[in-house]
């Protein structure tokens, strides 16, 4: 059990049998009234963020959440695959689970997969990849003084913006936090 007095930033706590983790909070004496703990927190299932007082005396049961490196396999048109690489079991994910990671992960890749309850609710890819460029506007020779990009298509689906000088074929870093174009790989 936690109680809502020793809320810090990345604790996790169980409220109705969901999943939270604090990412702000601050503690509260005003001069007349009891103390309060005002607290920023996101459900890990759907990623909703609220803001709520409680008591410094709540107690929450704390969420244990377990991570797993997993490796991506493959995409059968339903569910994507993903296997563990200690034990080699393979869990199907459908594509609500991974939408925000797919875009970034080709087969083979490792992603990190955070459990709630033994269900797979994330699926985290590297904070940096490299991928290749599929489809874009050729660039113009010159246009190198400005901060001028255009979209670039990778090889995994993913749009990204790239700079005017990088072109179709090449492989790019990719911040995939931000979804930002980092460099030439």
């Amino acid at each position: 059990m936690i109680s809502a007095g020793d809320f810090r930033k990345g604790n996790t706590f169980e409220m109705n049998g969901e999943p939270f983790v604090v990412m702000d909070f601050q503690h509260v004496k005003p001069g007349k009234g009891a103390a309060f703990v005002r607290t920023k927190y996101k459900n890990l299932k759907n990623g909703i963020i609220r803001e709520e007082t409680f008591n410094p005396n709540d107690k929450f049961p704390r969420a244990h959440i377990d991570t797993k490196e997993m490796q991506y396999l493959y995409n059968d048109g339903e569910f994507y695959y993903f296997m563990d690489n200690e034990s080699f079991e393979q869990i199907p994910l459908k594509y609500e689970e991974v939408e925000d990671a797919i875009k970034f992960l080709k087969e083979n890749d490792s992603a990190v997969i955070k459990f709630y309850q033994n269900k797979a609710f994330s699926v985290e890819p590297p904070n940096f990849v490299e991928l290749k460029i599929v489809e874009t506007e050729p660039g113009v020779k010159g246009d190198t003084a400005t901060n001028v990009t255009k979209a670039a298509t990778l090889e995994t689906g993913a749009v990204v913006h790239v700079p005017l000088f990088v072109n179709e074929g090449e492989t790019i870093r990719v911040d995939t936090r931000t979804g930002e174009y980092m460099s030439r790989a």
